[in-house]
């Protein structure tokens, strides 16, 4: 006769728990949404910029190698992803879509030959702001990128 052992299975995790155990904090929901907040209004006000067009905007824009009739394409591009991201049922299409918005962004400056930290890299730590805010708001996205290690 065989002994059999039986063995303990692991509990099988679902997506709808891997959600709830990543459920972020009052601290943690409050600080994403100013960082989120803070993203937004500075895109729109980016963006309203292109619209607007005053001297500032045009010279930089022209001095970046666009052209003036560029800078109503881009706002709208830019004023469509801000809307993205700031609506939470479409937020992380936003988010995507603005990375390539700023890796745009990071690429004309590097171009130009822009200072590093203070031009070029101010569209990273833009995205930076918009994914870290995303994430400290939103479970879907803490349960599919966590920081800490799943017991």
């Amino acid at each position: 006769m065989e002994a059999t052992i039986a063995r303990k299975q692991p509990p099988t995790r679902t997506v709808r728990d891997e959600t709830a155990a990543a459920a972020p904090s009052k601290a943690a929901l409050r600080a994403g949404y100013a960082m989120s907040a803070l993203v937004v209004l500075f895109l729109v006000f980016d963006s309203v910029g292109k619209f607007v067009a005053p001297p500032p905007v045009v010279e930089g824009t022209t001095a970046l190698g666009y052209e003036v009739g560029h800078l109503l394409p881009l706002g709208a591009v830019l004023l469509a992803c801000t809307l993205l991201y700031a609506v939470p049922r479409t937020a992380v299409l936003g988010a995507v879509l603005l990375t390539g918005y700023l890796g745009g962004a990071v690429a004309t400056h590097f171009r130009v030959g822009d200072p590093l930290p203070s031009h070029t890299l101010f569209p990273v730590y833009m995205g930076v702001l918009a994914w870290g805010g995303l994430w400290l708001r939103e479970p879907r996205l803490r349960a599919l990128l966590p920081l800490r290690r799943r017991p």
